[in-house]
């Protein structure tokens, strides 16, 4: 027999307490994102096809060099140790000589503020926040100046594509170093645009033309094209050419003669951190660090270039025994949790980069959708090194992670 009872007005009290009311919408959408792929979802329900598209896709009919780089981190298996104190976990590291809050940084991406009318300038205030870098992309949508006003204390890099005139690239390092930059990447895996085939099917132009498509579209994401249309016309901040798809402006822009000369001028031109962006072998990164690099970023473009490339992630250990303390390693494609970020850690990377992660958190609120990607890919990083066993990032042995077979 089951004993009932009333139940006492105390105990009402407790189940019945109504939650805080949130007010703001944007909030109420942010707070319920529980993870990357959460923002993704509100991304993708707030932005126009197209826009959404030049984020979320890749190079290729099958995308398969992203495809390939997310199923890789998907075969991971972590190996816990129990029974350690892990009742303070710290996530605070070094990356290229300098304190970062977490073991990741925030890449470079261009035309961001495509994605929201708040762009960079919401990123590097997150970043300043957090504690972590912020690239500014070559194909930004706010010029070096105007991001290092608004984030003055941040760990400021700027990603740099070179111009077959040489005389642009070296106006802006002139502009970065003055306005504080501390590291330099250079991108070097883009001599000519990757088939992005999403942005053709999309008719995506710089800046968005408004055809019978785009208005259809418009007429769903309305909040997007009054934001676009009330605000500073949309344009690369640091290019003075803009018109056509992204892959022509690549084309007819940067140079495809770029050879490693070209990063030994960098090398004499740049006081800070110099990091080559897209190495994807271990004998170009022993050429580049050679060279004068000061780091490798192994990656695919975030799948964006050559379909089919190797999957960064793979070539971490690799690389990072051949340098043999050289110079740091990092990665980027297909990051898209804190556990990915521990497990290339684990792996023998220095640090991760992560891009689409924070715009799919841009599109979706402006600087409070980037705050929450942050805040949970940090929370993601802290609880994954303490059930690992692990209280401080240099803890993290290749015997935490192995691939399933």
């Amino acid at each position: 027999m089951v004993h009932r009872r009333l139940p006492r007005p105390a105990e009402l009290r407790e189940l019945l307490r109504p939650a805080p009311i949130q007010l703001n919408a944007t909030d109420r959408r942010l707070t319920r994102a529980g993870s990357i792929a959460d923002l993704r979802a509100l991304a993708q329900r707030r932005a126009p096809r197209a826009v959404f598209d030049y984020t979320d896709g890749a190079a290729g009919v099958g995308e398969l060099a992203l495809r390939r780089a997310r199923e890789t981190f998907q075969r991971l298996e972590f190996h816990p140790s129990v029974l350690n104190d892990v009742s303070t976990v710290s996530t605070e590291t070094t990356i290229l000589g300098k304190p970062s809050g977490q073991p990741f940084a925030l890449a470079p991406t261009g035309f961001t503020r495509m994605m929201h009318t708040e762009g960079e300038l919401a990123v590097v205030k997150v970043a300043e926040r957090a504690g972590i870098p912020y690239a500014l992309s070559t194909m930004g949508t706010t010029t070096i100046e105007d991001m290092a006003a608004a984030g003055p204390d941040a760990r400021k890099w700027f990603q740099l594509y070179l111009w077959r005139d040489r005389a642009p690239a070296k106006d802006l390092l002139d502009r970065a170093i003055a306005s504080g930059y501390d590291t330099l990447l250079l991108t070097v895996d883009t001599p000519v645009a990757g088939a992005r085939l999403r942005d053709v099917h999309n008719g995506l132009t710089v800046p968005p033309q408004l055809t019978l498509r785009t208005f259809v579209d418009g007429a769903l994401h309305p909040r997007w094209w009054f934001d676009l249309l009330t605000t500073e016309p949309l344009a690369f901040a640091s290019l003075s050419s803009s018109e056509g798809t992204v892959a022509d402006l690549i084309d007819r822009v940067f140079d495809p003669a770029i050879t490693m000369a070209d990063l030994e001028w960098l090398r004499g031109h740049w006081p800070g951190s110099l990091v080559a962006k897209g190495v994807q072998s271990v004998t170009d990164a022993e050429r580049v660090v050679a060279a004068g690099a000061d780091a490798v970023l192994l990656s695919s473009h975030g799948g964006r270039q050559l379909d089919r490339a190797p999957v960064p992630l793979e070539l971490v250990p690799s690389v990072r025994e051949k340098l043999e303390g050289r110079a740091e390693v990092l990665v980027d494609t297909g990051i898209t949790t804190g556990a990915d970020v521990v497990a290339a850690i684990a792996m023998g990377a220095h640090a991760a980069l992560v891009g689409r992660a924070y715009l799919y958190g841009l599109m979706a609120g402006g600087e409070r959708g980037v705050a929450r990607a942050v805040r949970i890919l940090s929370d993601e990083v802290a609880r994954t090194m303490a059930l690992l066993g692990v209280t401080s990032v240099d803890q993290l042995r290749p015997d935490h992670v192995s691939f399933r077979p």
